[in-house]
């Protein structure tokens, strides 16, 4: 089977989706009966900037992808061969998935923030809004990354369900294996010994505020809180000005902007605690990440949160900040809840998240797309 998969994710800095197809295409071809998978990218860069995997090729024209989305929106030109070559199915990692001549359609709906939460999302998200129902439409089988958001987008968009399949995301082993970083590794990278992490684009849908504010509570009352890292892209319109809306940096907040590949575990590994008090997630990877090394992790109490972290999270509800706040504070100050046991438990759950299975569940629905 040859499958040709969108990987324009995998250029520039990762983000969630980056990081989908970054775990996803290893996995698949080292599967015991690999698919033929053709990496391609929408982009006026074409293929030249795409990542090398091995046992995979790359087929791509240079073509704007603001362009190519307009055409898609419209019209059911130019067929997707015309960039990728011939392909048995066409994975469309991001939720837009291009018309085509003869290859079956799988297309990831990695969330529906763009309808359920449009105040928070950017004005190119915002043209999910038109795309994605087209995308569903073309497509035989929608994927998601978890079974909350299939039940979601199934029931949204009106599918049946059997047309939507849960490909539930990984985490690499590395991250069962990272170890604190000592205070001068921590001290070249401007870090402080001690302190609460939060990993993810600083945008309005990750709730930044409420966290800044609750952070800023806690030390109020207990200077000995430790400060709080921002990890992660800049992102975009958090609202407002000031550290208590932006994540400014101060002498209590550490902007450590984007991190490699090598240093976010080590980083992750090292927190006292990892906050996400996002008001909605279609997965919520750092949360599951902070689990594989056996890091408390204080998240906002939704299904798809319960799902990834199996109860084993602090939950508090979306936009609470005095919740937000005293769960922090029990992070710290429990030492059962980061003892052996404990963290052997999330390390344990962690494990079954893995991107063998995410491979197999996507061959899955190659197989269904091309069989009906």
């Amino acid at each position: 089977m040859r499958v040709a998969l969108d990987a324009t994710p995998l250029i520039g800095s990762r983000t969630g989706v980056g990081r989908y197809v970054a775990g996803l295409v290893p996995a698949l071809t080292a599967l015991a009966d690999p698919p033929e998978v053709v990496l391609t990218a929408f982009t006026v860069r074409g293929a030249g900037d795409i990542e090398h995997f091995p046992g995979t090729t790359t087929s791509a024209r240079r073509f704007p992808a603001r362009v190519l989305q307009a055409c898609w929106g419209r019209w059911s030109l130019p067929p997707v061969e015309w960039l990728s070559g011939r392909a048995d199915v066409f994975h469309a990692t991001n939720f837009v998935l291009p018309p085509a001549r003869r290859a079956a359609g799988v297309v990831m709906v990695h969330d529906l923030s763009f309808v359920r939460h449009p105040d928070t999302v950017s004005a190119a998200s915002l043209r999910y809004r038109d795309l994605v129902p087209r995308s569903v439409r073309r497509a035989e089988v929608v994927v998601t990354p978890t079974e909350t958001t299939a039940a979601e987008v199934a029931d949204y968009y009106g599918l049946h369900p059997e047309r939507v399949l849960p490909t539930p995301l990984g985490v690499d082993p590395a991250w069962a294996t990272a170890t604190a970083p000592d205070a001068h590794w921590l001290g070249q990278r401007g870090l402080p010994e001690r302190y609460l992490l939060f990993v993810g684009s600083r945008e309005p849908r990750k709730n930044l505020p409420v966290l800044l504010r609750a952070h800023a509570a806690l030390r109020a009352s207990r200077p000995d809180v430790p400060p709080l890292v921002l990890a992660g892209p800049p992102g975009w319109g958090a609202g407002g000005t000031g550290p208590h809306a932006t994540g400014d940096a101060t002498d209590a907040v550490v902007i450590a902007g984007y991190l490699s590949d090598d240093d976010l575990p080590r980083v992750v590994a090292g927190a006292a605690c990892l906050a996400l008090p996002s008001r909605y997630e279609g997965f919520g990877l750092p949360a599951l990440e902070a689990l594989a090394c056996g890091v408390p992790a204080v998240v906002s109490d939704l299904p798809v949160l319960r799902e990834v972290t199996g109860g084993l999270a602090s939950y508090v509800p979306v936009g609470d900040t005095d919740a937000l706040a005293g769960a922090l504070a029990d992070a710290l100050a429990d030492s059962g809840d980061r003892g052996p046991a404990a963290r052997a438990a999330r390390r344990r759950w962690a494990a079954g998240w893995t991107w063998d299975r995410c491979a197999q569940a996507t061959r899955a629905a190659y197989v269904q797309a091309v069989t009906g």
